[in-house]
Parts: C-alpha cells; sequence; structure tokens
C-alpha cells in the first residue's frame, strides 16, 4: 500500500466519510479514490491526473495539500513513473481554423458580423439609389399617354429624343 493513499484513507476514515461522500465532495470517480487510497495509481493515464486528483482529495479532508504533493513525488519518483509518452497527430487545416476560432471573444465577433451587416446594407442602399439617379423616370412610357382624344383639346407632347 502506498504511504500517500495509506494517509488520505486513514484521514477519510478518521473523519468517517465514504468514498461516495468523497466522489460527491471532489467531483472525482468513485474508482479513482478507490484506487489512491489503494495506491494503484497504474490505473490514471498521466501522473498530472494523480497530482490533481489527490490534491482534490487533500483540499476535501483539509489536510496540507503540499505535503501530500511532496509525499507523492517521492513514492512516484522511487516507482519510477514517468510521463507516458503521448502520440502527436498530424493538425489539418481544420483543427488550426477551429483553434483560432476557439480563441476568438463572443462579443466581437458579434459586433464585427453586425459592422459588416451594416456595411452590406448601406453599399446595396447606395448602389440603388446611384443606379436610380442616372435613370429617365419616363423610360417605357409611350406616347398615346400623353395623347387627349376628347374634343379637340391636346395636351402638349414632350420633345422626342
Amino acid at each position: 500500500m502506498s504511504m500517500v493513499g495509506d494517509r488520505l484513507k486513514q484521514a477519510r476514515e478518521a473523519q468517517k466519510l465514504t468514498v461516495y461522500q468523497v466522489a460527491e465532495m471532489t467531483k472525482i470517480r468513485t474508482d479513482h479514490i478507490r484506487a489512491i487510497d489503494e495506491g494503484n495509481f497504474d490505473v490514471f493515464s498521466a501522473p498530472v491526473y494523480i497530482r490533481g486528483f489527490v490534491r482534490s482529495y487533500a483540499n476535501a479532508l483539509k489536510l496540507d495539500p503540499k505535503e501530500i504533493l511532496d509525499l507523492l513525488s517521492r513514492e512516484l519518483g522511487a516507482g519510477n513513473a514517468h510521463e507516458p509518452l503521448i502520440h502527436q497527430t498530424p493538425k489539418s487545416g481544420m483543427d488550426a481554423v477551429m483553434y483560432e476560432l476557439s480563441k476568438l471573444n463572443r462579443r466581437m465577433v458579434l459586433r464585427s458580423v453586425a459592422a459588416i451587416a451594416i456595411l452590406v446594407v448601406a453599399g446595396s442602399g447606395f448602389y440603388v439609389w446611384n443606379k436610380r439617379q442616372h435613370e429617365d423616370p419616363a423610360a417605357g412610357i409611350g406616347t398615346e399617354l400623353y395623347h387627349y382624344h376628347g374634343n379637340g383639346d391636346t395636351l402638349p407632347l414632350p420633345a422626342l429624343r
């Protein structure tokens, strides 16, 4: 049995706490708490998880986390626990894009989208207004609308262009 696991388990039992109560307090899975109590650190994928869980466990039991972590470091060092090799998978272009997007602030993105939308609406409005300025308002109206076929009086016709 490990010194760290034994010490944490004794403190938990002295406070009359069950594994389930500690799991509820720390949000650590019960099988991980049991593994720490037994000193079975092989169930963890990396020493960083062991240290984090042991720190949370010690804080929940109101023990000095620095002292417990020092004891854990000596224990892991004696057992020649080493950091596992992490295989780096090649990153695709989409991974890089998603990483950059994850760093953006939501407010900044919303402001940018709103500014772009305002620019698009203003540009479209200017384009339509400018196009209408150069059009002939009487284009497409036939000359028959200007003739009055009544008692001989006629309206003056505009000059043909």
